[in-house]
């Protein structure tokens, strides 16, 4: 029985975003990641355009914060540079990313997208854990030398950047920070926030408190499918709000394992704040 059971959490207000760009499509292949990805590679999957530019327009009167691009990677979608610049004209645009196609001349682009309007780009990047070895057993091989060598770059260019830790291996939280502001700072790198989310959350059954605030509370998730409740259950009908941003609902209830996840990290786990 779930911790979260027959607990229905409304919408208050709507701030935060998220596009699925694309569900199945990722270069990588990690151990840690919640997606259930098939064998094939090369699934056509990408959330249209169109369907992006039709939100945009029935959220015209919401107070939106904050637009996440989401995957699986969502810098693989073919129109990716248009998207960027349409939903920067909303607000500020977070993208999350496995970081692999962050290179100099890829930042270099951000930064002039960026510098074309008043909003601003966060990127958002993950690691297991502050060693590297540790770290590629889980994510992929190469992954902690990419995520610090882009964190350098960002940096160069004033990007605000947000670390996320999936604490796959069950550090102290106060371990994990101190480790990698270390480290952070040996490189010179700042403008990076650190952000650490459990993987494996605790099952005991709990009373849920005042202070537990889940990602559907303030957002919603877009995808080429329809409407969801968090990036976790796109697409899986136990999240599904509606068809789309026209109409949708306000209400979803709590009933599936990642759910857990949710209620023992007492925070948003995919929204940056």
């Amino acid at each position: 029985m779930s911790v979260c059971a027959g607990t229905t959490f409304e919408l208050k207000e709507f701030n935060n975003l998220f596009i699925e760009m694309t569900s199945k499509n990722c270069n990588q292949r990690c151990k840690s990641c919640y997606i259930d990805f098939p064998m094939s590679k090369n699934i056509k999957d990408f959330i249209p355009i169109e369907t992006i530019k039709e939100g945009l327009l029935n959220l015209k009167n919401d107070n939106l914060h904050c637009i996440y691009l989401t995957g699986a990677e969502p810098m693989l979608h073919p129109d990716f540079n248009s998207i960027l610049r349409l939903c920067l004209k909303k607000c500020n645009v977070c993208i999350c990313t496995n970081g692999s196609f962050l290179n100099e001349k890829k930042i270099r682009f951000l930064k002039k997208v960026e510098d074309e309007g008043q909003n601003q780009i966060f990127i958002k990047l993950a690691l297991v854990h502050y060693d590297e070895t540790e770290n590629d057993i889980i994510r992929y091989r190469g992954n902690y030398r990419q995520i610090i060598h882009s964190l350098k770059i960002l940096c160069r260019y004033n990007f605000m950047s947000v670390l996320n830790i999936q604490n796959y291996y069950h550090l102290e939280k106060n371990e994990i920070k101190n480790k990698l502001s270390e480290i952070l700072e040996s490189q010179q790198i700042t403008n990076t926030d650190i952000q650490i989310t459990e993987s494996y959350p605790s099952y005991e059954c709990e009373t849920i408190s005042n202070e537990f605030i889940p990602d559907c509370i303030y957002g919603r998730v877009l995808s080429a499918s329809g409407v969801y409740s968090c990036p976790f259950l796109a697409n899986d009908y136990r999240g599904r709000c509606g068809s789309d941003l026209s109409n949708f609902s306000k209400f979803v209830k709590a009933e599936t394992d990642f759910c857990f996840t949710c209620h023992s990290n007492k925070n948003p786990v995919f929204a940056i704040g």
